[in-house]
């Protein structure tokens, strides 16, 4: 008999490792003095960290809907709302950097400093709000949020 809250579990654990991996690797490759050759690679990552997120927040609604729990634990708990906002934080501020890498990358040439300085600040805000999401998922699964 397959388990299909397991599985979801995993699935959804698995989806975001990946994200915070990808998410790294761009922080890692946005910096001063980028060069186009870069650039490209940026890009790609950048389009992965996208789909990622997509595959988390699927897997994500897939599992409230048809995990263990049921939607109603999720409906009336803070913490799941707050790992929401946290998570939405993250979705609108990765638009401006994803906007400054597409730009970049059809300029064919290494944007200025202050202007990957401008996208990293993006990316510091979203790490911090990044942190918030393991601990808004503990505090779930202790039990906590619940009104």
């Amino acid at each position: 008999m397959v388990d299909l809250t397991l599985l979801l579990a995993i699935a959804h654990h698995l989806a975001v490792f990946a994200l915070v991996a990808i998410f790294a690797a761009e922080f890692a490759l946005l910096r001063p003095g980028v060069e186009a050759k870069r650039l490209n690679q940026l890009g790609k990552i950048d389009l992965a960290y996208g789909a990622i997120a997509g595959i988390v927040l699927v897997v994500g609604l897939l599992r409230v809907l048809f995990g263990g729990t049921g939607w109603e634990y999720y409906a009336g708990n803070w913490a799941f709302w707050a790992k929401m906002a946290a998570l939405i934080g993250v979705g609108l501020l990765s638009v401006p950097p994803t906007i400054a890498i597409i730009r970049w990358r059809k300029a064919a040439t290494p944007p200025a400093d202050a202007d990957v300085n401008t996208a990293r600040r993006y990316l510091h805000l979203q790490a911090g709000l990044l942190l918030l999401v393991p601990v808004f998922a503990a505090a779930m699964a202790k039990g906590y949020g619940t009104m």
